[in-house]
């Protein structure tokens, strides 16, 4: 989460620039699709592939309307909630899918898929399949890229202090490893510390989740001052203290990314994509990372799982049209026409089996494929912890008050970190903004 968000950032205003065909969303004449995407890089590659690809095979032109992460979510929910319908499709992330859904203001997109024998939505990782499906059985959005979480070292650090890592370790196992390889001048582990809903709490959810905690039981207790959701804290907390970055209280993934790259961190836990930018060509550390699946506590698995995904706003008069856009920017041979004019390792990965069958791509993304692969797969959406949970979310609560309550309860935390309060008065006032939330759900 929040990965590709932060490197989209420094993008947006070229993206706003070359989105002027579309800049208004509406109109476009028949044989046309709106729009509305996030701005990263991967939906930078799309828009530049579009025209002389999806356009000249299909004539339908394409007019997209591009912005930053905030503003897009904003402008999707107003006009979707609304169903104005000046936006055709629009990018959507697992979080927002059940719940527009739900809303009615989707298009299920079952009678198209079983219409479209190219687009193979079997070859769709289940964890990813299943998080765009909603209560009612159907699939209401398709992935353009989707990512877990697992943890990165550096190889060499650890052999030359004698210290290993399984491939499946606890969180145990990893503060052992970060006070044995920590030094002055390199820290054991990245954690992100940032306040953010994306940014700490994040990573430390699936901590939690693992721990044997959660943010609410099936029948919504608020469990944010529960033991096991403490003690998870308490562990996050003392371990970004102890051996963790410097800075932690504001460092969230570009932050991590930076410390890695630069050799100040030995550890790093967080998003499957780091392992990309981390094994880039011009990379200071590449060909020196270990990487094993995100650790763990009382669960098999703790990684989360999230998805930029298109959805198709249910007021559209341009259902078809947006499917065949939809269609393309998801399939299999988009991923080839991106790998071969662009380089297999900026194919938008993480949504398809066939992906890591590719020898191209294999050999582009060196030894953590698999891994990434494997974390993704082995992602639980509806049942991450050791309880039934209320409502599906990993790293989040698939409600629409978590960005809020999740945003509060994070700088509760990020003041944890930098000393400012204890855990127990974090968690204890987190509890208290999670029982207000419970309360509107109780009895539902």
């Amino acid at each position: 989460m929040s990965s590709i968000r932060t490197l989209g950032a420094a993008t947006a205003v070229l993206l706003l620039a070359s989105a002027c065909s579309g800049a208004g969303g509406g109109g476009g004449g028949e044989n046309s699709v709106n729009v509305l995407m996030v701005n990263n890089p991967q939906m930078q590659d799309l828009q530049k592939l579009t025209a002389d690809n999806f356009t000249k095979d299909t004539g339908i032109k394409v007019n997209f309307t591009v912005l930053p992460e905030n503003d897009v979510r904003d402008k999707i929910s107003q006009d979707f909630s609304s169903q104005a319908g000046q936006y055709d499709v629009a990018t959507i992330s697992n979080y927002e899918t059940p719940m527009f859904a739900k809303n009615g203001w989707l298009a299920p997109m079952d009678d198209f898929v079983s219409k479209d024998s190219g687009f193979d939505q079997a070859d769709i990782l289940e964890p990813i399949r299943q998080s765009l499906t909603a209560a009612d059985g159907k699939v209401y959005a398709q992935p353009f890229y989707g990512e877990s979480s697992f943890l990165m070292y550096r190889k060499d650090i650890f052999e030359a202090k004698g210290v290993t890592l399984p491939e499946k370790p606890t969180w145990q196992q990893v503060a052992d490893a970060a006070a044995k390889v920590a030094t002055p001048e390199v820290r054991g582990i990245c954690l992100r510390g940032q306040p953010g809903w994306g940014q700490v709490m994040a990573p430390l959810t699936t901590v939690v989740n693992t721990f044997g905690g959660t943010w609410f039981t099936k029948d919504w207790q608020a469990q944010v001052n529960a033991p096991e959701f403490k003690e998870a804290t308490k562990f996050y907390v003392d371990l970004v203290r102890n051996h963790g970055e410097a800075g932690a209280p504001q460092a969230g993934f570009a932050e991590c990314l930076n410390n890695m790259t630069q050799g100040k961190v030995a550890m790093w836990y967080d998003a499957t994509v780091a392992a990309g930018l981390l094994e880039a060509a011009d990379s200071p550390i590449k060909g020196k990372l270990g990487f094993t699946q995100a650790p763990v506590v009382k669960t098999d698995s703790s990684g989360w799982l999230y998805t930029w995904a298109f959805g198709i706003q249910k007021a559209s008069k341009k259902q078809d049209n947006a499917w065949k856009f939809i269609s393309w920017a998801s399939g299999k041979g988009y991923e080839e026409l991106v790998g071969k004019n662009l380089g297999w390792s900026k194919l938008p990965d993480g949504k398809r089996s066939s992906t890591y069958q590719r020898p191209e791509y294999k050999q582009s993304s060196g030894s953590f494929s698999a891994m990434a692969e494997a974390a993704i797969k082995g992602a639980k959406p509806l049942n991450p912890g050791v309880q039934e949970r209320p409502a599906p979310g990993i790293q989040f609560v698939g409600i629409p008050e978590f960005t809020d309550l999740g945003t509060q309860v994070s700088q509760q935390i990020s003041s944890a970190i930098a000393g400012a309060v204890t855990v127990d008065d974090a968690l204890n006032n987190g509890q208290g903004l999670a029982e207000k939330v419970a309360a509107k759900y109780k009895g539902q």
